[in-house]
C-alpha cells in the first residue's frame, strides 16, 4: 500500500512541478527583496566578484569581501559604495603560498553555514563552470576543481533539504568561457551556440539566479541542453559531438591571464 501511495504521490507532484515550470516561461519567478542582507563574496577583487559586488551593492546590501589582491580590494570597495551599498567591509588574505589560499576558501563554508543553520536562513552561491559538467581537453586540473565545487555545493544542499533546513537555498553557476581574461586565446567553433560569455552579462544572470532562488544556471543556455546530451549518449556519439562543437581544439590558442593584466 505504502508503494501505491508513494507512487501515486511521486506522479501527481511531477505533473504538478512540469506544469509550474511550464508557467514560469511566462510569468516571471517574483524576485525576493535583499536590501540590508549581508552578502560575502570570495574573489571580489576582479573580474565576476567584483562585478557581482556592484550589482548586489545597488540592491542596497551590506558587502564583506575577501580577496588576496590588496589594490583590486580598495578598488572594488571604492565601485560597490557607490554602486549604493548600505556599507562594505573588505578583508586581505596575505598568502604567499597557494595552499594556504586553499585552506581559507576552504574554511568559508564552516565558518558561515553553523549560523545559516541555526537560523534556517541563507544563501550559499557556487561560482563553477560548465567544465565541472564535462570535461574538457587540455583543462585536466581546472575540470577537476571545477566538478569538486558542484559535487560539493549539491551535497551540502541536499544535506540542507535532508535535514528540513529548507530556509538556505543553494545556487550553483556553471557558465562556458568569460571574457575576463582568464581564458585568453580560447576559441569557440560555434560563437551562435557557444559564445565566449560578457562578464556583466554573467554577473547580471547570477544575481537574477540568486533573487529568484534558482538552483542550477548554465550559461549559455545551450549548456542544459548539452550537459543533457552528455549523459544519454552513447560514448562514441559524445565523443563524435564534442568534436563537432570543437571541444578538442578550445586550447589550442589558449595564452591565459597574465599578471600585468590583472
Amino acid at each position: 500500500m505504502n508503494f501505491f501511495l508513494e507512487t501515486i504521490q511521486v506522479l501527481l507532484l511531477s505533473m504538478w512541478y512540469s506544469v509550474e515550470s511550464f508557467i514560469h516561461l511566462f510569468v516571471p519567478i517574483k524576485r525576493k527583496n535583499i536590501a540590508g542582507e549581508v552578502v560575502l563574496i570570495t574573489g571580489a577583487g576582479s573580474g565576476i566578484g567584483r562585478l557581482m559586488a556592484q550589482e548586489f551593492a545597488a540592491l542596497g546590501t551590506v558587502l564583506v569581501l575577501w580577496d588576496i589582491n590588496q589594490e583590486g580590494m580598495k578598488e572594488t570597495a571604492r565601485l560597490a559604495k557607490q554602486s549604493g551599498a548600505s556599507r562594505v567591509h573588505y578583508y586581505l588574505c596575505d598568502c604567499s603560498d597557494k595552499n594556504e589560499v586553499y585552506r581559507v576558501a576552504d574554511q568559508t563554508y564552516k565558518a558561515f553555514l553553523p549560523a545559516m543553520i541555526a537560523n534556517n536562513y541563507g544563501h550559499l552561491v557556487s561560482i563553477a563552470s560548465s567544465a565541472g559538467l564535462i570535461g574538457v581537453n587540455g583543462l585536466a586540473d581546472y575540470c577537476a576543481s571545477k566538478f569538486a565545487a558542484v559535487g560539493f555545493a549539491e551535497s551540502v544542499g541536499l544535506e540542507l533539504l535532508a535535514t528540513g533546513k529548507d530556509g538556505i537555498k543553494t545556487t550553483i553557476v556553471c557558465p562556458y568561457f568569460i571574457n575576463t581574461g582568464m581564458f585568453d586565446g580560447c576559441q569557440t567553433k560555434w560563437p551562435r551556440l557557444l559564445p565566449i560569455l560578457d562578464p556583466d552579462f554573467v554577473a547580471k544572470k547570477i544575481i537574477d539566479a540568486v533573487l529568484t532562488d534558482q538552483v542550477y544556471l548554465l550559461l549559455p543556455r545551450s549548456m542544459y541542453l548539452i550537459a543533457a546530451l552528455k549523459n544519454i549518449l552513447p560514448m562514441k556519439q559524445g565523443i563524435m559531438l564534442g568534436q563537432y562543437l570543437g571541444a578538442f581544439n578550445l586550447m589550442d590558442t589558449f595564452r591565459g591571464h597574465s599578471r600585468k593584466q590583472e
